[in-house]
């Protein structure tokens, strides 16, 4: 009977990784007001914040709050996502970040009345991908898988059932920044929730390649 609850505990210690603990990462342009337990993450999104590079409207803007942690190598992150999203472009969301000119955002982005769901790519200039949703939702959930060069995003509404939306290019074995981001550019602000971010390690596929031709067969 003495052992069962050591065996619990060795599963404990095997999945706990996956898990990351929003107290523990570190803050772009942080916010004024934030609350943050190991699986909740709430804060009050400034007025007139963006993250978005040149292209068709001829600006940059690099100041919306952005909770991360920083990894390297392959993986695959999700997180739940929830706002009272209130303004024309009043968004929360994950974020994958190399630098000013290299990111992944995509979640929920409030546009003509509609809860849509939204990507942008940034890689020098910034494009925008929507799905418009026929109704409000109350929560979202985002995953991406990066795999060598590209990272795939999907969406789903239950953590059960994800659709994938985007397949874009990223620098391969670049250190990136993964987390949370919230922006209201046209409005006063308004009160973005996350909940059980996990990121994944995954291991490196060109290595998994190599093993593959690399391991002779057992012997006989």
């Amino acid at each position: 009977m003495k052992r069962f609850p050591l065996a619990c505990t060795c599963m404990l210690i095997a999945h706990a990784p996956f898990a990351r603990s929003f107290e523990n990462m570190m803050w772009f342009n942080e916010p004024p007001r934030w609350s943050a337990s190991p699986s909740t993450l709430e804060f009050d999104v400034p007025a007139n914040t963006d993250y978005w590079r040149i292209s068709h409207y001829g600006f940059t803007v690099d100041d919306a709050p952005f909770l991360y942690a920083e990894y390297g190598g392959e993986f695959e992150a999700k997180v739940k996502i929830s706002g009272n999203y209130k303004t024309r472009f009043d968004q929360a969301g994950m974020m994958i970040r190399v630098d000013c000119r290299n990111y992944i955002k995509a979640g929920i982005e409030y546009v003509g009345g509609k809860y849509n769901i939204s990507v942008v790519v940034t890689h020098d200039t910034s494009d925008w991908s929507v799905i418009p949703l026929e109704t409000p939702v109350k929560y979202i959930w985002i995953k991406a898988i990066r795999r060598r060069d590209a990272v795939e995003i999907f969406y789903s509404f239950d953590d059960s059932e994800y659709i994938m939306m985007r397949n874009a290019w990223m620098p391969d074995n670049c250190p990136v920044r993964v987390g949370v981001m919230a922006a209201s550019p046209d409005g006063d602000g308004f009160k973005a929730s996350f909940e059980n971010l996990q990121v994944k390690h995954l291991p490196d596929s060109r290595r998994l390649e190599w093993l593959r031709q690399n391991t002779a067969p057992d012997e006989p």
